[in-house]
């Protein structure tokens, strides 16, 4: 495993660390992070169709971030990635998500977004990078509830055009040589193991189809999240190091009332500060050999921004278990062989 890392896409602001890309990494080092996620959405970070074309501009880029003594661990097109499928309910909530020349155009928007995810493909490449994150967008989501009831086929035809949407997405990612990782989360189609075999079936189980780990959104669905490592180890292949908590009452639960997220049941904390188990997590992630980055996505309804930034590079360090290269009882092992071991067992 590598980190800690930090998401930066809840930092970026006006004001100086936090404007460039130079003043985030230069701030996350001191903090004592050793890689960044860049969000390619906040366009003064980097140049996404740039990138994707030019080495000499991957290059550079990486220069910069290594300068603080930081790498890239993953560019992010969440928000891209959310716009491959949107339900026409949810239109004039998304196009703040696109790029102003296509907004209010349904069709121009999701192909804009498919180029978007190639780009973020073929630039992920250049830099060097095995894993993207993204969202996976959502046809079906205002169906979660079988309430009316879904009429017979809606789910398998509404993951089939998921699955054809992202198809050519997938096979170019599988050209450039890295993982597509889906963020598990409420409000897309892939928000759960369940939904994420539908869409495994519907690409034909596709090699670059994977996952983003976010044990905090598993929580607030009362998902067993470390059950979810030992169904899904082997296609996770990014983590968002989050903490959460959910605290039901007699007014609301899961569904959250409506309710503004410090009144919610469910809320996101800053790491330590919620009821994730992340000595068992980070022990899972052991056991199953993750090499990817560790990366703290800062998400809290209560505490500062800073404060939860400078309290997750060590969390995150305290956390990462360095693999044992022998096993503890070898003091008291003996050298074997096939007779010695039949005599033991009573055969000779």
């Amino acid at each position: 495993m590598k980190g800690p890392a930090i998401f930066l896409a809840q930092f970026v602001g006006k004001e100086a660390p936090f404007n460039t890309l130079d003043g985030l990494c230069q701030w996350a080092a001191e903090l004592g992070y050793k890689g960044v996620q860049i969000p390619t959405f906040e366009r003064g970070l980097m140049d996404l169709a740039l990138a994707a074309e030019s080495q000499s501009y991957c290059d550079e880029l990486k220069g910069r971030v290594a300068e603080a003594g930081l790498e890239i661990s993953e560019l992010s097109t969440h928000l891209q990635g959310q716009l491959v499928a949107v339900h026409p309910a949810y239109d004039d909530a998304m196009d703040a998500f696109a790029a102003p020349e296509v907004r209010g155009n349904p069709q121009a928007r999701q192909a804009w977004a498919v180029e978007q995810l190639k780009l973020a493909a073929r630039a992920s490449s250049r830099l060097g990078l095995k894993a993207h994150a993204t969202f996976s967008g959502a046809l079906l989501w205002h169906t979660f509830y079988p309430w009316p009831q879904r009429p017979a086929g809606l789910v398998e035809t509404g993951f089939a055009e998921l699955g054809k949407r992202w198809l050519p997405i997938l096979d170019a990612f599988d050209e450039a040589g890295v993982d597509c990782c889906f963020e598990i989360h409420p409000g897309e189609d892939l928000h759960d193991g369940a939904s994420f075999e539908r869409f495994l079936d519907a690409v034909d189980q596709h090699p670059r189809a994977n996952m983003l780990y976010d044990p905090s959104h598993l929580i607030l669905q009362q998902l067993d999240y470390l059950a979810f490592i030992d169904h899904y180890h082997d296609r996770i292949k990014a983590f968002h190091v989050k903490d959460a908590e959910f605290r039901p009452n007699g007014r609301s639960g899961v569904y959250g009332g409506y309710q503004g997220w410090v009144d919610r049941p469910g809320r996101f904390r800053s790491l330590g500060d919620g009821q994730i188990d992340f000595k068992a997590i980070f022990s899972k992630f052991a056991q199953y050999g993750y090499d990817g980055w560790a990366v703290l996505e800062w998400e809290c309804c209560l505490k500062h921004p800073e404060d939860g930034a400078r309290e997750g590079a060590p969390f995150i360090s305290d956390h990462m278990i360095r693999l044992t290269d022998r096993a503890f009882d070898d003091f008291a092992g003996a050298d074997a062989d096939e007779l010695s071991n039949r005599r033991i067992l009573g055969l000779d």
